[in-house]
């Protein structure tokens, strides 16, 4: 007879949970930097996106982060009022390339992800007592 080789659903429902926060950091973080003309380099903030990736050992499965990436898109451009120090050659300012639109999308998704994880894990928990409710 073959083994049977499952998933632990605990331990998918929790890497999907913390992959999900560390994903709800980063898009907070978009959101918190939307207006931020100078990153530090003299650049607008870049937005950031996380990079999920699976994760499958010996039993073991789920989800991990596996880069936080820069968003390499072009920086939004609005005209600048005359004589603006930030203001290019053709007078516009470059803002960050963050559409808050977007952002607020992806923290929805993030937060519903979060939470079907933690249902997971209720209704697990719910079996387990189930179970052993039968066994007494």
């Amino acid at each position: 007879m073959s083994e049977i080789n499952s998933l632990n659903p605990i331990d998918i429902a929790t890497s999907g949970m913390m992959a999900q926060a560390k994903n709800l950091e980063v898009v907070s973080s978009n959101v918190a930097n939307a207006r931020t003309n100078d990153a530090g380099d003299g650049n607008p903030y870049r937005a950031l996106r996380t990079e999920f990736s699976a994760i499958s050992n010996e039993g073991v499965g789920g989800v991990e982060v596996g880069d936080i990436i820069r968003d390499m898109s072009d920086f939004h451009k609005v005209l600048a009022r005359p004589g603006d120090p930030r203001s290019d050659a053709d007078g516009y300012i470059s803002l960050p390339n963050v559409s808050l639109p977007q952002e607020l999308i992806n923290l929805n998704y993030a937060s519903r992800n979060y939470q079907a994880n933690v249902a997971v894990l209720k209704r697990y928990q719910t079996m387990v007592n189930t179970a052993l409710e039968l066994l007494k």
